[in-house]
C-alpha cells in the first residue's frame, strides 16, 4: 500500500513526514524505576534475566539514552509520563487501577524515572493514574501549547500504556511515532502483535531513523 500524503495549508502530511524544528516532542512512557528494575513491580514479577528485563537493559534503554540525547542536542520538547497517584493513598487512582492494586504513592522513590532518563531543568513530567496518558493527565493541552505536531514515542509496556498514547494522539491530530526498538512488553510475541495492531496510527520506524532525524534538526 503506497503511503497517503494529505494537503494541510503548504504542507503535505504523511506520517513518515520530516520533523520540524520547534514542532516535535520526545514522550517517554512509564519509565520508572518499579516497572524497569527487577523485583520491584508486585504486579508483574519479573526477574533480572527474564526476557522483559533483558530487553530493557540490553536494548530499550540504550536506544532511549541515544535518542534522548539526539532530542535535547535539538532543543525538542521532552515529556515525561510516569504512573504516580496525586495522594499518598491512592484514592484519586482511575477504577482500574484500584481493580489491579496498581498505586505508586506521591513522591514515592520507586516511582522516579530511572537515572538513565532523569529529567532536567524544564523537561515535563506528568503524574498519571490510567493506562491513558490523554485519559488522566493534561497533555494535550500541554503538546497544544508547546506547538507540537510531531509527537516521539518510547516506553513500556509496548501493548498497554505505549498503545494507548498512541492511539489517542493520533485522534487529536499528533503525527505520531513510535520507535519499536525503543519500546518493551513481557514478550517478543506480544510487542510484535502490538506494533502490528496499531500501525495504522503511526510511523513505526527505528532508533537509527529517529536519531538521524533529529540530528538534521539542528541543521535546520
Amino acid at each position: 500500500m503506497s503511503a497517503v500524503t494529505v494537503r494541510v495549508g503548504d504542507d503535505r502530511l504523511r506520517r513518515d513526514s520530516d520533523y520540524e524544528r520547534g514542532r516535535t516532542s520526545l514522550l517517554f512512557v512509564d519509565m520508572q524505576r518499579i516497572w524497569c528494575e527487577p523485583g520491584l513491580d508486585p504486579t508483574h514479577p519479573q526477574v533480572a534475566d527474564s526476557y522483559y528485563h533483558r530487553r530493557l537493559r540490553q536494548t530499550v534503554i540504550p536506544n532511549q539514552v541515544r535518542i534522548l540525547d539526539a532530542a535535547r542536542q535539538a532543543d525538542c520538547n521532552v515529556l515525561h509520563t510516569v504512573i504516580e497517584s496525586l495522594t499518598l493513598d491512592g484514592r484519586d487512582r482511575s477504577l482500574d487501577h484500584k481493580l489491579s492494586s496498581m498505586h505508586v504513592p506521591k513522591g514515592a522513590p520507586d516511582g522516579q524515572v530511572i537515572p538513565e532518563l532523569a529529567p532536567i531543568d524544564n523537561e515535563i513530567v506528568l503524574p498519571k493514574t490510567s493506562s491513558g496518558v490523554f485519559n488522566s493527565t493534561n497533555i494535550d493541552y500541554v503538546l497544544r501549547n508547546l506547538n507540537t505536531r510531531y509527537l516521539i514515542v518510547a516506553g513500556v509496556i509496548t501493548d498497554q500504556c505505549v498503545d494507548m498514547a498512541v492511539r489517542d494522539a493520533a485522534d487529536r491530530g499528533y503525527l505520531v511515532t513510535v520507535v519499536a526498538d525503543a519500546c518493551a512488553t513481557y514478550s517478543q510475541e506480544r510487542h510484535d502483535a502490538a506494533l502490528a495492531a496499531y500501525a495504522g496510527y503511526c510511523w513505526t520506524t527505528d532508533t537509527h531513523t529517529v536519531v538521524s532525524r533529529l540530528h538534521a534538526l539542528r541543521q535546520a
